[in-house]
């Protein structure tokens, strides 16, 4: 398993004040959150890594992930990219490198051989994918010696991916799902509205209590306030009722926000 209890990540994206950033990530990481998820794209790495570093938890109980865009995909890049990214971070290993997008200089067996150098010098423990639908997983497994473990794609109630998710777990791969809230959509869905105002929950709990009670979705919502990353992490002790996943489930809208037109969906 690459992810340990709770389930609940921590997301930076568009955590860009150099401050708040590193005091959200050193705060989740005292809550009690164990993964902390990022990007080259956020321009973050540095201020996630002045959080690791206040926090108040040892380095192998963290779960750290970022992610190659897609221009230092290529295996004579993927090195240097990656020196980078520790560099930033203030670590000496990654636990999960991300493929973020299957474009540009990607290419399935000389960016995942590249990928697979590293695992085996210790500098990343687990090799990850984003964005990638089962056909390119197909692809990137028969191009990889080592096993991709991860797969973070867009997962919400407005965009649930129940053939991804059952190809996933057929093959031993974890999900992340990145935008659990929607951006904000699952606070205007009737559905969790009414299922929050129910239970005297928050529309965020229960769109990640939701995601939570699929197995293997380890969900990355992103805070910034106290409030809301404590709300957030308590959404892991939140059990929905079969009826009440059934009511989300049978939601009959679909919306894909992080779109590219790269990627053949």
């Amino acid at each position: 398993m690459v992810f340990s209890e709770p389930r609940v990540g921590f997301g930076t994206w568009q955590n860009t004040d150099p401050e708040a950033c590193a005091e959200s990530v050193r705060t989740a990481l005292e809550m009690g959150y164990r993964h902390i998820d990022t990007a080259q794209l956020y321009e973050n790495e540095a201020y996630v890594g002045d959080g690791i570093e206040r926090a108040d938890v040892d380095r192998e109980e963290i779960t750290l992930g970022t992610k190659l865009w897609p221009g230092d995909l290529a295996s004579d890049r993927v090195p240097d990219a990656v020196a980078e990214s520790l560099d930033r971070l203030g670590v000496d290993y990654l636990d999960i490198l991300y493929v973020h997008w299957p474009a540009k200089d990607y290419d399935a067996a000389d960016t995942l051989g590249a990928f697979s150098e590293l695992r085996d010098e210790g500098l990343i423990r687990h090799i990850g994918v984003s964005n990638f639908t089962p056909e390119l997983l197909d692809e990137a497994q028969a191009a990889c010696d080592a096993p991709i473990d991860v797969n973070q794609v867009e997962l919400h109630p407005l965009l649930p991916q129940p053939d991804l998710l059952e190809y996933c777990r057929g093959h031993d791969i974890e999900v992340v799902a990145y935008s659990p809230l929607a951006r904000g959509r699952v606070f205007e869905i009737p559905e969790i509205t009414d299922i929050a105002r129910e239970n005297g929950l928050s529309q965020a709990q229960v769109a990640i209590a939701w995601l939570l009670s699929k197995d293997g979705v380890n969900p990355i919502p992103k805070a910034s306030s106290e409030a809301h990353i404590r709300g957030n992490l308590e959404a892991a002790e939140i059990e929905l009722t079969a009826e009440e996943l059934a009511r989300i489930d049978d939601i009959d809208r679909e919306l894909r926000i992080a779109d590219r037109d790269w990627v053949d969906w």
